[in-house]
């Protein structure tokens, strides 16, 4: 229910004033914070995410900002309300079985209650429409093809979105086809016009007597949309793809709106992402730091032998170079590989082993160690 749900700009955190960045901000701060991956199994965290993303939905599109700020949940939700005396003072009246559908449809693209002139039943663009794909970080590195499925709005397909079961459609003898009247009233002696939506046909300039019973007159459904996604290389979470023409359809033989696919890339067990460049740690032994060894590197082309140094020290950084993210508008550059060593102390030592140890030990004080040399002098000079 509309009336339970929280402010859009209490769910992101920002002020109704806030800039489309900050917004921006917000949302892919927030969606990080509930993204199902990072809490599995968590259903406040679930129902968070969404939460989060019908805000960003509604507060990222001028149109529907607006008509939020204006409105309400009213102006962008086409559950809310119902019966007589609803959204713009004529009540939505059901459609169709998928909720409260009627006038707050015009809301959507532009309609409704209010004088608009001649633009009443000029062509209008369809809604866009968001939805959220998760991907693996392969998927995202190198490009795929998803199929998504969507509801959207459509012309029903029995009337051929004329809202008539007979296909008979009659101009309004009142407005004669312009959707709106002109009334004069007497105001202190004085005449005034003004221009209201016509009572007889709702601003729409039509008569249908024989609604289709599919849409109930209205000419348009709700129905999911599959379409095939081409993802390119190197998109990252938070970054959308446009499909033109997927959204919602346009009124009065207006355009399509478009379909915004918004990505979300999946924890991997071993990567991680910064701008181009892939990340990873490789573990070492205290043997390969100390003599410099062969060894083999993940990447996202396979697997990669380096060479590492004799002396090595843990966190120490390496570069493979174009062996990271491609780039969005030219996959054939990419970024790096950077990986760091890390020198894993072993566990659960025998009794020879650790004797060894402790007899290398020893001749390692005449042995180079920089760091633990240095330390001592400092520790010397400290109390000194």
């Amino acid at each position: 229910m509309a009336e339970n749900k929280r402010d859009y700009y209490e769910v992101l955190g920002v002020k109704k004033d806030a800039s489309a960045d900050e917004i921006k901000k917000a949302y892919r701060k927030a969606a990080m914070k509930y993204h199902p991956d990072r809490n599995p199994g968590d259903k406040e965290a679930e129902a968070k995410f969404k939460e989060v993303g019908e805000a960003y939905e509604v507060l990222s599109d001028d149109g529907k900002r607006s008509r939020y700020d204006q409105f309400g949940f009213a102006g962008v939700d086409p559950n809310y309300g119902g019966g007589a005396g609803g959204y713009g003072g004529s009540g939505f009246g059901g459609f169709g079985g998928f909720g409260d559908f009627g006038d707050i449809f015009s809301e959507f693209f532009g309609g409704g209650g209010s004088s608009r002139g001649a633009s009443q039943n000029a062509p209008r663009r369809g809604e866009n429409i968001m939805t959220h794909l998760e991907l693996t970080f392969e998927e995202a590195a190198f490009g795929c093809e998803k199929e998504v499925a969507t509801p959207r709005i459509e012309n029903c397909a029995v009337c051929s979105g004329s809202g008539s079961a007979d296909g008979v459609i009659e101009t309004c003898s009142q407005c004669r086809g312009s959707g709106q009247v002109r009334t004069v009233q007497n105001f202190m002696g004085m005449q005034m016009q003004s221009t209201t939506t016509c009572p007889q046909c709702s601003g729409r300039g039509k008569i249908i007597k024989n609604p289709c019973s599919t849409c109930k007159g209205k000419g348009k459904v709700r129905r999911t949309n599959k379409v095939k996604v081409k993802i390119p290389a190197g998109v990252d979470t938070g970054q959308s793809v446009r499909v033109r023409a997927e959204g919602s359809v346009g009124i009065n033989g207006g355009p399509n709106g478009d379909l915004l696919v918004e990505v979300y890339i999946k924890r991997h067990p071993i990567f991680t992402r910064e701008d181009r460049d892939v990340l990873c740690e490789v573990p070492i032994s205290f043997t390969q730091a100390a003599l410099g060894a062969t060894i083999q590197v993940p990447t996202l082309d396979g697997k990669v032998e380096y060479e590492i140094p004799e002396g090595t020290q843990t966190g120490r950084e390496f570069v493979l170079r174009e062996k990271g993210i491609p780039e969005v508008n030219n996959p054939r550059r990419r970024g790096n590989h950077r990986f760091t060593v890390v020198v894993e102390t072993p566990t659960r030592l025998t009794k020879e082993q650790k004797e060894l140890l402790r007899q290398l030990d020893e001749t390692l004080v005449q042995a180079e160690t920089p760091k633990i040399k240095k330390f001592f002098e400092n520790l010397k000079d400290f109390f000194d």
